[in-house]
C-alpha cells in the first residue's frame, strides 16, 4: 500500500513535476508476467526514478547499511526502502546474498517486476564496470526476459554524495527484452553464467553510450579517480 502511496500521491506527482522525465523504449516492459529489469547505476535516486515511470510494481534490492543509518536521515532512507519493497541484501555475499536472491525469484515466481543493477554498486565515474552474474542466476532459474534499462543522466541529477538533486530533466531508456530460454536447465554453469551477464552488460553500454570497463565498480573505487563519462545523447 505504501508504495502506491509514495508513487501516486505522495512523491510521485512532485516529482514529476520537478523532474520530468524523458522516457524511451518504455513499451519493451512486458505488461504481465515476470520481468527482470537490468539497469545501470549511476546515482542513489535510480532507485526513486524507475519506480516513479514504470507502471507496474518494482522490487529492487539494495545494500543493507541503507536500512541501518542513524538520525533523521538514516530513518527517512530507511522508511523510503521500506516503502518501496526494496530488499536489504548484505554484500558480503555467500547466505546473506543468496537469500535476497531467492526472495527476487519469489516475486518472479509471483509474475511481478524485480528491478537488479548488475553492476552491484554506482558507477564511482560513469563508466559502465563489469557485471556480477547473480543477474544471469537470477535469469536462468525464473525463466524471466531481462529488459535492458540506463538511467542516462542521474549522476548529473544527484551527483554521489550530494543530498539535494539538482533541477533537470532525467533521462532513462528502454531496450528490447532479452530471451535466454536457449540455456534452460544450465543455472549453476558459470561459463554460462558469465556469458549471460556479458550479453546483458553488451546492451547496456549500447543503450547508454557510455564506455565499459572490464573490471568491478567496487575495485575500480579503489584506483585514482578518473575524469567523469560526458552525458550521452
Amino acid at each position: 500500500m505504501l508504495y502506491w502511496l509514495l508513487k501516486y500521491i505522495i512523491l510521485g506527482p512532485v516529482l514529476r513535476l520537478i523532474f520530468r522525465p524523458q522516457v524511451e523504449g518504455l513499451e519493451h516492459i512486458p505488461a504481465t508476467g515476470p520481468v527482470i529489469l537490468a539497469s545501470n547505476h549511476l546515482s542513489f535516486s535510480d532507485s526513486i526514478f524507475t519506480p516513479l515511470i514504470v507502471k507496474r510494481k518494482v522490487t529492487f534490492i539494495a545494500k543493507a547499511e541503507y536500512f541501518l543509518g542513524k538520525g533523521l536521515k538514516g530513518w527517512l532512507t530507511k522508511m523510503f526502502f521500506v516503502g518501496s519493497g526494496t530488499i536489504p541484501v548484505d554484500r558480503s555475499g555467500g547466505r546473506a546474498a543468496r537469500a535476497a536472491l531467492e526472495t527476487q525469484l519469489r516475486v518472479l515466481r509471483a509474475g511481478g517486476v524485480a528491478g537488479i543493477y548488475p553492476e552491484g554498486t554506482r558507477s564511482p565515474d560513469g563508466r559502465l564496470y563489469r557485471g556480477k552474474t547473480g543477474v544471469a542466476r537470477l535469469a536462468l532459474e525464473s525463466g524471466a526476459p531481462v529488459v535492458p534499462m540506463v538511467m542516462l543522466n542521474s549522476d548529473e541529477i544527484q551527483p554521489t554524495g550530494q543530498i539535494v538533486p539538482n533541477l533537470g530533466r532525467i533521462r532513462i531508456r528502454f531496450g528490447p527484452p532479452l530471451d535466454f530460454s536457449r540455456y534452460a536447465g544450465m543455472a549453476g554453469d558459470r561459463f554460462v553464467e558469465r556469458a549471460v551477464t556479458d550479453e546483458i552488460m553488451y546492451e547496456l553500454m549500447e543503450l547508454s553510450g557510455r564506455e565499459y570497463v572490464d573490471v568491478y565498480a567496487q575495485k575500480a573505487k579503489n584506483q585514482p579517480p578518473v575524469p567523469r563519462q560526458p552525458v550521452a545523447a
